[in-house]
């Protein structure tokens, strides 16, 4: 027993010297303390496994799909209950699905809101890094929307890609311009996407492209896990919980990030055109769903799956610190300004 009892006296100062450095030096404010503890302990909380033997069993969103290795990233989930995929680094030969995209002739929109000062502070850097990473090879279309089409910079465009600004009212509030974005989606779909682009994906502006957003991406409805939430039990997601919301749930699949969502333009055009509608409703009512127009997406991808599910590689946030499973960093958040980009 004195054995035991030295070896536990060694093991608490072994483990109470580097603690203590750790706080004194690095994190002097015990809140800041406190978050670098609980996101460190989140990266080592397990993940499930995906419950499938092959990608043949997926239900694929197209035939290059069941070339994904789901087995080769064992220590994340690469698969959904309802057999949809979750794409990480590993899993996939970008060759075959730019060949598969290329001979099938897809495009895509990528929309994109910059009003206010968000167009100065965010949208040179955020196109420049567009045409350096996102589906590079394939014909792209901008749909830049902002108050102030004379301010958006002119962006050299590389060969089969193309911008179009559309000029949108400027909204008192932030939480206005996220939500009512919805509706301008749909619009522009149904007049001008529909007739030119196969595949539509939407972005929030305050995002930095770093490595290769390719055509793996691209699927009937696709969604994003929040780099925040992708690692927390269920009961933590930040869902809506107010009955009167069209956005109430008690739970759900995953929590999703609005900052990045596509699919198909159909499919895209009838979930932006569900969010306003349950947007409005909620206006109506006097209620505002908690996390806006994010909270109405979650919604409705709980009612109607994505075929299609990207890690939170697809969209990641540096302040979260290390995480093992991360292995390459495709779009990251760019430095938020709130105090001084959010006043009227």
């Amino acid at each position: 027993m004195g054995h035991l009892q030295r070896m536990r006296s060694v093991w608490k100062c072994v483990l109470f010297v580097p603690i203590t450095l750790c706080a004194i030096y690095l994190i002097p404010a015990s809140v800041n303390f406190f978050i670098f503890c609980f996101r460190l302990f989140i990266g080592f909380l397990p993940m499930e496994k995906c419950h499938l033997e092959s990608a043949k069993m997926l239900n694929l969103d197209s035939s290059v799909d069941a070339s994904l290795n789901l087995q080769s990233r064992p220590d994340v989930l690469t698969c959904t209950y309802w057999k949809a995929a979750i794409i990480w680094e590993g899993m996939f030969d970008p060759r075959l699905y730019d060949e598969m995209h290329k001979m099938r002739g897809s495009s895509v929109a990528l929309t994109v809101f910059a009003v206010g000062r968000y167009l100065d502070a965010y949208l040179h850097t955020f196109l420049n890094s567009s045409e350096q990473h996102f589906m590079v090879g394939l014909p792209v279309t901008y749909y830049v929307f902002t108050d102030m089409p004379e301010k958006v910079p002119n962006i050299k465009l590389s060969p089969l890609r193309s911008m179009k600004v559309i000029k949108v009212e400027k909204n008192s509030r932030w939480q206005d311009v996220s939500m009512m974005r919805m509706k301008s989606i749909s619009d522009v779909i149904e007049s001008d996407i529909r007739h030119h682009c196969t595949h539509v994906f939407c972005f929030d502006v305050d995002q930095v492209f770093t490595g290769r957003f390719g055509s793996e991406a691209l699927g009937d409805s696709v969604a994003l896990l929040h780099a925040h939430y992708y690692r927390l039990p269920k009961h933590l997601y930040t869902y809506d919980r107010n009955p009167n919301s069209k956005a109430y749930m008690e739970t759900g699949d995953f929590y999703y990030h609005a900052a990045i969502f596509g699919g198909s333009w159909k499919n895209v055009k009838a979930l932006t055109e569900a969010c306003y509608q349950g947007i409005m409703e909620d206006k109506q009512n006097n209620v505002e769903a908690l996390w806006h127009d994010e909270s109405h997406l979650n919604k409705y991808m709980l009612l109607h799956k994505p075929s299609k599910v990207l890690s939170p590689e697809y969209c990641w946030d540096t302040s979260i610190g290390f995480r093992k499973d991360i292995q390459v960093t495709r779009l990251l958040w760019a430095p938020k300004y709130y105090d001084t980009l959010r006043t009227p």
